[in-house]
């Protein structure tokens, strides 16, 4: 990154940053759309299977990969103070971490999650599915940990646009497994929803194997020598990492598990209806990587200027990116509101999950907005090192509001499975008044010591 001194240079700067992040994660996100729609396709069964899955899976790996997203802060901190050499030992240290953490998951997961299956009131074949989709994907846990250390060591570096290339290189790999182990082609075994399991995993390794290469061989990273010595573990540094990351892992794994734990608690109703809900997550959970690119590129420029104590130029940045995040949600607003019957398709062909899909397609219109200032206000909030607040906040925005009036809407009701989406954008909204309020408080509070030092 650059210093800037205009609006105009600051909007072009955080474009450049801003595109390939967004292509980035919508990339990796395109492989859960792409295990969730293929999977689809096979059977409504492997549908929910795959929808129960990722369930399961989703707030676990954000949470932890949130978790080392403390690494982007750090080094834009450390870039922005001109201090070099202490990137790589911290890179190493959180390499260390993310390898202790995926092992953790991978025990603790080989015990508790067939007793969670087995409590859940699922039909045989997709509890099987369910259960076969997470065991393929926990082989490539370590690997996918690894690589969002290496990814928040590039973005944070300015760097945006080798994370893009990295992940559309692997992109096509994702979709020709799913192709291959969903349906059993070219001699391989019909797997449906197992197979999107496999397919992920394979694809981890890729990513993973692609960005150690670049790393090393590129020079605008070699120069950091990431990976030319091997230090010992240090849990000076690892502390370091967790006190800033646990309270950013636990924010997102309170925003994205409450979604799942809206799945999983929809899994009291039908087969069809947990496949139309799964559809419509799905498809505004891609509209969501829009506010997420935005927030991680706000944590980028923010940590930039307060690394070098412009928090002028920091508000300036947390502007830019919020706007824009009102914009695209006004445009994808109209696109659901038009295209609802067009996007259900994507995802099955079955007559009653397409109307079921369809009507839960419009409440996520109302998801947008909220979506569109709480998560890139998070994004700056990170950016100052400030996540303690934002952890209590999401907490109760989602868990203490959104979940409970949720349950009581869809169980004492006659809405039914409509009252969680109902609960869920309450949660929402609630968030984006709590955060945005605390992200004024810190950019005034940040002004009042610069002028007082």
């Amino acid at each position: 990154m650059e210093h800037t001194t205009t609006i105009r240079q600051k909007l072009k700067q955080f474009l450049m940053l801003f595109l390939p992040v967004f292509v980035t994660q919508l990339s990796l996100f395109m492989m859960s759309f792409f295990d969730t729609t293929m999977s689809g396709h096979a059977s409504s069964s492997d549908l929910a299977g795959v929808a129960i899955g990722t369930s399961i899976w989703i707030p676990v790996s954000t949470g932890i990969g949130g978790i080392l997203l403390s690494v982007t802060p750090i080094v834009a901190q450390l870039t922005g103070a001109k201090k070099k050499e202490e990137v790589a030992p911290l890179v190493i240290q959180a390499i260390y971490l993310a390898i202790a953490a995926s092992v953790i998951i991978i025990i603790v997961g080989f015990f508790t999650v067939p007793l969670v299956l087995q409590e859940m009131k699922l039909e045989p074949e997709v509890r099987r599915i369910a259960k076969g989709f997470l065991t393929m994907l926990a082989f490539g846990i370590p690997s996918m940990l690894v690589y969002n250390v290496l990814r928040s060591f590039i973005d944070a570096l300015g760097q945006t646009r080798v994370s893009m290339l990295i992940t559309l290189l692997s992109l096509p790999i994702n979709i020709a497994l799913n192709y291959v182990f969903i349906f059993g082609t070219f001699g391989a075994p019909r797997l449906g929803g197992v197979g999107a399991g496999i397919a992920s995993t394979v694809t981890y390794w890729c990513i993973l194997t692609i960005a150690i290469f670049i790393i090393h061989t590129k020079r605008s990273f070699s120069t950091y020598e990431i990976f030319k010595k091997l230090y010992r573990i240090s849990l000076a540094t690892w502390k370091e990492l967790l006190k800033l990351g646990v309270p950013i892992g636990f924010a997102i794994f309170f925003e994205t598990s409450i979604f799942a734990a809206v799945t999983l608690l929809m899994s009291t109703f039908d087969t069809a209806t947990i496949a139309a809900h799964q559809a419509a997550i799905n498809f505004a959970s891609m509209l969501y990587m829009t506010p997420l690119s935005l927030s991680m590129t706000i944590t980028i420029a923010v940590g930039f200027e307060v690394g070098a104590t412009r928090y002028r130029d920091a508000r300036q940045y947390s502007i830019i990116g919020i706007g824009l995040a009102l914009c695209f949600a006004a445009v994808y607003s109209i696109i659901i509101f038009l295209f609802s019957e067009q996007v259900a398709s994507l995802y099955t062909k079955d007559a009653h999950v397409l109307q079921l899909a369809q009507h839960f397609l419009f409440f996520a219109i109302l998801f947008q907005v909220s979506d569109a200032i709480a998560t890139p206000v998070q994004g700056a909030l990170r950016g100052y090192k400030d996540v303690n607040t934002a952890l209590i906040m999401t907490l109760v925005a989602y868990w203490v509001i959104g979940l409970p009036s949720g349950y009581i809407l869809a169980t004492y009701t006659s809405l039914g499975a409509t009252g969680y989406w109902i609960g869920l954008i309450s949660g929402l909204a609630c968030g984006a008044v709590f955060l945005s309020v605390r992200l004024v408080h810190v950019q005034r509070i940040k002004q009042k010591e610069k002028k007082a030092a």
